[in-house]
């Protein structure tokens, strides 16, 4: 019997329905070309033309974007503009047709191969998840530089509803889906931090990725069905799979409607339990929804997009602006500043990072920090500087050691102590908290929660460092779950040690996002939690349904579970007792992924 139903990583929520339409990249064949001496001067003067035809493509994409998604999606085309006048690149380029009389395409080329071959051999998930970016800007430079079409121009002869199927796709071609007729996509490559899975959530075009051999095992103009929630794609629904499909949409409806209901409610059990729901903010865009969706305070204020993307580090007024212009956002309520989390897969242009086999072990967020205090020490002076009339908290990533939270004290102390000499209005401290990462960190829970006003669990991090699965890798997307045992347990022992020394503790991962890893954390004690701000709603929801009573009983009865699936059964029964899990089960729309399989690899 031939298998109808697979399943991927769901990126973009929704169900669509639809012939399946096969779309194949290929990079042009260039011809390796020569030019006579004096054709040289030519030559580059048309990769200077094509850089700049480029650029204007992508600032008209760009502007599109701004109109139908919003400002943080548009952000994605500056990273590409940037790339596409890399001066670095293009003077490697420049530097080749120079040496070896190369034509501006064949030299083009042939260090964009080089460049490709770098980024898929990478270890780094952002890379990885980037690779599709790099390669619409190279199609559309070499598509310039030959006189062909560019890669958008099939999607004018599209007259009827399909479901798009690719190896990738690039954001470029995204935001063009007509939404009346490209209803849904499916892609091998990709995860939920692709550009284009981020674009595809923004235009509500539901979309599953990392679907490896899709291209293989779906047939141009096979009926497919995808859920792009729970990752669930079928090929030949069934009419009894297409009403199951009809009758979890009207479901969802009906949950939005419900939580519309409950926006201005506190996040409080029915028993009483209050919960503190923040949200996590990566950009200055997202702080009006989390206001909108009612983050009480920003858990998570990352503050990696003040460095990387760009060519000069920023000033500490610039800094200090933005962290007041945060704190008053959310008058009243806390926001907790992560330091610059550099390193892995980001570091800014302006910074010189050395080549590492294993960035994401090797040497990144405090340990840049601490290592480079022209870099940290403007960072610290300038949540000083904000905090005197807000109220600001300071969260370390990536700790393993006491002298880490020591050294970054001193360092503050320091600061503070300037900053007074120099009559310059600041607070005298602030509040140092620890995110907890690495088991290492679990393991001294107790010792970092004795120096530390509060402590924070960073779930995407600790869930990868802990069960030694790359968060990032779409092939081990089904061994990437926080409610692993080692994991869970290990949030029960941080949550201990954080309660014994009387300080509070926050979620800060995409874990509490999850219903079902809400009512866990809510088990386990946690009573803070920060959360993407779209997903609050959900969260207090459940929050105001399960009686606290209940959720330690569930907690207690998953921490004695020995598999990931034994979790899941546990808390899925003790939150079905309470709520309808048909509205809130991300699997529910289609046949359970569990017993779905995987597809073919391609050849």
């Amino acid at each position: 019997m031939t298998t109808r139903q697979f399943h991927g990583v769901g990126v973009s929520p929704g169900v669509a329905v639809a012939p399946a339409m096969l779309v194949r990249w290929a990079f042009p064949d260039v011809p390796d070309r020569t030019v006579a001496a004096d054709q040289i001067e030519s030559e580059i003067a048309r990769l200077a033309d094509a850089t700049a035809a480029v650029l204007e493509q992508l600032g008209e994409l760009r502007e599109r974007t701004l109109q139908r998604a919003g400002p943080e999606e548009a952000g994605i085309f500056d990273a590409q503009m940037m790339m596409v006048q890399d001066p670095q690149f293009l003077q490697s380029v420049e530097t080749l047709i120079r040496k070896n009389n190369f034509s501006a395409e064949t030299a083009y080329e042939f260090k964009a191969l080089e460049l490709r071959n770098l980024w898929q051999g990478s270890r780094q998930a952002m890379l990885r998840d980037r690779l599709a970016d790099l390669n619409a800007i190279q199609l559309r430079m070499l598509a310039h530089l030959l006189g062909r079409a560019n890669e958008e121009a099939w999607l004018g002869g599209i007259d009827q509803q399909v479901v798009i199927v690719a190896r990738e796709l690039s954001p470029g071609l995204t935001v063009q889906f007509d939404r009346d007729h490209i209803v849904g996509f499916i892609c091998e490559e990709g995860t939920r931090t692709s550009h284009a899975a981020i674009l595809a959530h923004s235009l509500g075009i539901p979309a599953v990725m990392g679907l490896r051999g899709a291209m293989e095992a779906i047939h141009e103009g096979a009926l497919v069905m995808l859920d792009g929630q729970s990752g669930t794609v079928i090929l030949e629904p069934t009419p009894d799979d297409l009403e199951l499909a009809r009758v979890q949409t009207s479901r969802r409806h009906k949950l939005e409607l419900q939580l519309e209901g409950i926006a201005t409610e506190p996040a409080e059990t029915p028993d009483g339990t209050r919960v503190l729901l923040t949200g996590n903010v990566d950009l200055p865009e997202e702080l009006e929804p989390a206001l909108r969706h009612g983050a009480q305070g920003v858990g998570l204020l990352r503050t990696e997009f003040l460095v990387t993307g760009r060519t000069t580090l920023p000033t500490e007024d610039e800094q200090t602006e933005y962290y007041r212009r945060v704190g008053a956002a959310f008058s009243g309520n806390t926001v907790v500043v992560r330091s610059y989390d550099l390193g892995g897969d980001k570091f800014p242009s302006a910074f010189t990072a050395p080549h590492e086999a294993n960035p994401f072990l090797g040497w990144r967020s405090i340990r840049v920090c601490l290592d480079e205090p022209a870099l940290f020490r403007p960072q610290l002076r300038a949540v000083l500087r904000a905090a005197a009339d807000r109220d600001i908290w300071l969260m370390l990533p990536m700790v393993i050691s006491l002298e880490e939270v020591t050294e970054t004290r001193i360092l503050l102390a320091e600061e503070a102590e300037s900053l007074r000499a120099a009559g310059i209005r600041a607070a005298a401290d602030v509040p140092v908290g620890v995110m907890i990462e690495t088991p290492a960190a679990v393991m001294m829970a107790e010792e970092f929660a004795a120096i530390s006003a509060f402590l924070s669990v960073g779930s995407n991090d600790l869930t990868q460092y802990t069960l030694a699965v790359d968060r990032g890798n779409a092939r081990l997307a089904k061994r990437f779950s926080p409610l692993h045992p080692a994991v869970v347990r290990s949030l029960a022992h941080v949550r201990s040690a954080a309660g014994r020394a009387g300080i509070p503790t926050s979620m800060c991962g995409e874990m509490a996002s999850d219903p079902m890893s809400a009512l866990l954390l809510l088990g386990l004690g946690y009573d803070r939690l920060s959360i993407a701000p779209p997903a609050i709603p959900l969260v207090k929801l459940v929050i105001r349904s399960v009686p606290m009573h209940a959720a330690r009983e569930a907690a207690e009865a998953a921490l004695r579970e020995r598999s990931v699936a034994g979790v899941e059964a546990v808390l899925r029964e003790a939150l079905g007792r309470h709520l309808d899990l048909r509205l809130v089960d991300p699997g529910s729309a289609l046949p359970h992924p569990s017993t779905g399989a995987s597809l073919p690899r391609s050849s």
